[in-house]
């Protein structure tokens, strides 16, 4: 098998994965998109190596991750979210506004903070994967949880039981 072949197969069993974690990380569709093609392209390029290791999928993680943190300290930001939630009545229990609510408040971390939250919760890593994909200690991640857990509770405050929910898990691993 020549190297496209084994890359091409490599894209096509774990993209959808990666595609879910740079979405998290970007909270868009299209900017989640070039970020995952960036790294695809910086992956490629480091082909003949990365196909030998065991997990080259931790690599390209490991790269989305770096390359989502290096373009929002660059990015200027011309959005602008707000606070409040949609004019129309919904019920707490409303799962898909409690996902809205959630991306939005989200987006409004720092990008450490949130790569933190995204790889812990919703990637369901440990404390030590984190802080070796985020090339940081582990008390680090430990402290950016905290903060994020915290900066999360006060921008949706109705996203409390769910984020209690998140904490219990996690002092139960």
């Amino acid at each position: 098998m020549d190297r496209n072949d084994s890359f091409r197969e490599f894209v096509a069993a774990h993209q959808q994965a990666l595609m879910r974690t740079a979405y998290l990380l970007a909270g868009d569709a299209p900017q989640a998109e070039d970020l995952l093609q960036s790294v695809l392209l910086k992956v490629l390029g480091r082909w003949s190596r990365l196909s030998r290791i065991e997990h080259p999928e931790a690599y390209a993680r490991k790269a989305l991750v770096n390359q989502y943190i290096s373009w929002r300290r660059r990015r200027v930001t011309t959005e602008f979210l707000t606070a409040e939630p949609p004019d129309r009545p919904y019920s707490s229990e409303d799962s898909t506004v409690a996902r809205l609510v959630m991306r939005q408040a989200l987006m409004r971390l720092p990008p450490r903070q949130r790569a933190v939250i995204v790889l812990r919760y919703y990637e369901d890593r440990t404390e030590r994967e984190t802080a070796e994909l985020l090339n940081c200690s582990l008390g680090t991640v430990k402290s950016q949880t905290h903060y994020a857990l915290a900066r999360l509770r006060a921008l949706a405050p109705e996203l409390a039981p769910k984020l209690a929910d998140m904490e219990a898990e996690e002092a139960n691993r």
